[in-house]
């Protein structure tokens, strides 16, 4: 069974070591080696631990058999086009030992509920073009990319675009 939650700051170091090996597994022919190589198991605890007790966004958290299998992080839309009724999924990253187990649908699924418990009417996320494996996810989640231009931004010496998926928020 698949338990959604709100994060806490005790799950700052999971979140962290899932962040860092979901990112290793999925972007490895995207993100420079490199990079990927250098990320900070500490660094990104740290990031988390901040981030949950500020409450920069709402972030929920899956437990499966008592571990946790994977986040996802959502708030208003930071785009720049967006209106107070759009919403975004910011981070979604679950464990690849967890890909394909209902995990990242089960995530989905709870932040959609809440954001139009909210008054959300739509939500977007941004995923890598390359990334087809989430590009079938995202699409199976009721997502569709939107025809909005991509957005190209720097990580490390590489510069990476990202397009924009949209979906409405009727369940």
């Amino acid at each position: 069974m698949i338990q959604i939650s709100p994060a806490c700051i005790e799950d700052a170091p999971a979140i962290a070591a899932i962040h860092i090996q979901a990112w290793q597994a999925a972007y490895k022919d995207i993100i420079a080696a490199d990079y990927l190589a250098a990320l900070s198991l500490e660094q990104r605890t740290t990031m988390w631990q901040q981030k949950i007790a500020k409450g920069d966004s709402t972030l929920l958290v899956a437990k499966q058999d008592h571990a946790l299998r994977g986040w996802l992080s959502y708030g208003p839309s930071r785009d720049q086009d967006a209106s107070a009724i759009e919403a975004e999924i910011r981070a979604i990253y679950v464990t690849s030992e967890a890909w394909s187990s209902g995990v990242g649908r089960a995530l989905v699924l709870q932040a959609k509920i809440l954001l139009q418990a909210s008054g959300f009417k739509t939500c977007s996320l941004w995923v890598f073009p390359q990334n087809d494996r989430a590009i079938k996810f995202y699409t199976a989640a009721g997502f569709l990319h939107d025809g909005v231009a991509a957005k190209s931004f720097t990580l490390g010496s590489q510069t990476l675009q990202e397009i924009r998926f949209i979906s409405p928020l009727s369940i």
